[in-house]
This record gives structure tokens, sequence and C-alpha cells, in this order.
């Protein structure tokens, strides 16, 4: 055979060229075929999918600040069902948070940071009290949650 002459040759009679002729070559282009659309059609509906469902990748963290006497910021509005971290910092002396109505409570050391990981499962406007005392003012020191739909 003359040198150029394989590329003038039909795939099917070239050496490991596919076949119309052969069912399981065919098969396994089809099936190879099929997976790779449902592939790429998941990478485009699934962020769809996973939005429309409500959920998402990761909670929402909010960072909230404890000093005498006082929590920063002193009120947060969250959505109910949505899943929230609060990251609680503080920056003096030890402190804690505690919803009672939530069920919801952590402690926070001198200088360190506690995370409160949580879903508000009701919607209403719900008040927490620092739970560690932490001095004179410490009765009105105060977080309020809005839990809204």
């Amino acid at each position: 055979m003359r040198q150029g002459a394989e590329i003038t040759r039909p795939i099917s009679e070239r050496p490991g060229g596919f076949s119309t002729t052969n069912p399981i070559g065919d098969e396994c282009m089809k099936r190879n075929v099929a997976v790779s659309v449902l592939f790429a059609a998941m990478l485009f509906v699934a962020p769809e999918l996973v939005q429309g469902l409500g959920l998402q990748s990761s909670p929402n963290r909010i960072d909230v600040t404890a000093k005498r006497f006082e929590f920063l910021p002193g009120e947060i509005t969250l959505k109910k069902g949505e899943p929230v971290v609060l990251v609680l910092k503080s920056i003096d002396v030890a402190h804690g948070i505690r919803f009672k109505e939530l069920g919801i409570e952590t402690k926070i050391g001198k200088g360190q940071t506690s995370e409160l990981a949580f879903t508000p499962d009701k919607t209403g406007t719900f008040v927490g009290h620092c739970s560690v005392f932490c001095g004179a003012g410490h009765g009105a020191m105060t977080l309020t949650l809005h839990v809204v739909d």
C-alpha cells in the first residue's frame, strides 16, 4: 500500500476503526455518548435543583462580637429553615449566649471564638442573653434574632 493510502480508506476498513456492522462497538459508543450527555446535563441542572429545593451548599456564617456589655451586631434577621452559624468572638472576658425559646446555647472563652450552628424552625423574635456573668451590666447584654419566612 502506498504511503497516504490509509487516509483515503473508509474508517470501517482501517485497523481499529469503527464498523457500522459491529453491534458491540455501536452499543459502547451509544452508551458513552449517553453518559456524556447525562453528565453535561447534570452540570447545568444540578445548581437549579439544589436552589429549587431550598438547599444550600453551606450555612450562612454571621460574625458576632461579644464585649462588655453588648453583642455586635445587636440584632440579626434570619430566614426560617435556612441553616446558619453564629461565629461568636469575645474580645474581653468570657461570655456566653443562650436562646431559651430556641433551645440553643454556647459559651465563649476570654479572647476565644465559638460557633453556634442551628437552623431556625419557627418564626418570631427571640432574645438571647449572655449566659456567663461578665460584670455589672451583664443583665442587659442581649442579642435579638428576628426569624422570618
